[in-house]
């Protein structure tokens, strides 16, 4: 039987700083997707342990869930990329792509990509999705970051986030911000949750949308070499990266490991103060995924069932003690069961 070649799949970006919710928003989009629908999803890790496709999880309909961990996407262009992509489109033959790049990632080079000569058939690039969480638009550090700047500039369609933990005071100052732009954005929205609108992947593509600091992430990751082990039952593997200011810190521990929910919770709540931390934990009452960002931490369950693993993203200048974090993780450990 010969199958149909690939050719013009809707695809859309969806870009966002570190902790904004970028995850919960392709989750949400993926269980509203039409029925007999198949989408795919590739995602962009910073560190070297991936834990957002553990964290979308298989249960997501009839979803593809890829991964490209170790840096930026944006670092990664030309063939990694395009054989990645190439490769999730010939499996997956899906009815539309997600891609969801690394939150210190630049967009530019990602769209700059998927519109090139090698993809340009295959892929119908649609709406570039921004979600924005309006109360750091009082912090210079964040309003200052030219990577944060082009998110936002090559947006289609501006989302703040977690409008139900801001201030109005938060509200009115992004409206305003949002609709400063030019060329206009399609969509301005205020949601909750992530809940974004499948609708707005579709809404119309400015062509005069242009990065302002096209070499704003010209960098080098400091990556070393991935270790090849793997964990063995009580002895987690330990993988570091850094770049762009940033450090990040994660382990993969043995499948037979099994911990305890509220000492993960407290670990992952009290660790590596200022850190974006996201795992997945198997614990004695399930499996569960484990989300802290801005010092709040999230638990839901979780559908993955492979390992338990854990990434921390810290600022480089004041990293948190590593071996302190893993030994406290560690200590949440139970022993094992006796034969």
């Amino acid at each position: 039987m010969v199958r149909r070649r690939v050719s013009h799949v809707p695809t859309n970006v969806i870009t966002g700083f570190l902790g904004v919710g970028k995850s919960t928003a392709v989750r949400n989009l993926l269980a509203r997707a039409p029925g007999g629908e198949r989408w795919a999803v590739l995602v962009n890790e910073f560190g070297e342990v991936a834990v957002d496709g553990a964290a979308l999880g298989s249960g997501e309909g009839e979803a593809v869930i890829r991964e490209l961990p170790g840096g930026c996407m944006c670092c990664t262009m030309g063939a990694p990329l395009e054989v990645t992509l190439a490769r999730l489109l010939r499996e997956a033959r899906p009815d539309r792509l997600l891609i969801e790049p690394t939150g210190v990632g630049h967009p530019a080079r990602v769209l700059d990509t998927l519109r090139g000569d090698s993809l340009g058939e295959a892929l119908d690039v649609r709406a570039t999705v921004c979600l924005v969480d309006p109360r750091r638009l009082a912090e210079d550090r964040v309003m200052a970051s030219e990577v944060f700047r082009d998110q936002v500039e090559l947006a289609d369609v501006l989302v703040a986030n977690k409008i139900d933990v801001c201030e109005p005071a938060d509200l009115e100052r992004f409206r305003e911000w949002a609709h400063a732009h030019f060329p206009p954005k399609a969509r301005v929205e205020l949601v909750r949750d992530g809940r974004i609108d499948p609708a707005w992947l579709d809404v119309g593509v400015h062509p005069g949308r242009r990065a302002l600091f096209p070499d704003a992430h010209d960098h080098h990751h400091d990556r070393g070499e991935t270790p090849v082990a793997e964990p063995e039952p009580g002895r987690p593997v330990r993988q570091e990266n850094s770049g762009q200011g940033l450090t990040a810190c994660g382990w993969r521990f043995h499948p037979g490991d099994c911990f305890d929910q509220d000492h993960v919770a407290e670990v992952l709540r009290s660790c590596a103060p200022g850190a974006r931390v996201k795992g997945v934990f198997h614990c004695d009452n399930g499996w569960f995924l484990f989300d802290r960002a801005d010092g709040a931490l999230s638990v839901r369950a979780a559908s993955w069932r492979t390992d338990s693993r854990v990434e921390c993203i810290a600022d480089e200048h004041t990293p948190p003690h590593w071996d302190a974090v893993e030994a406290a993780l560690q200590g949440a450990r139970l022993a094992p069961a006796k034969g």
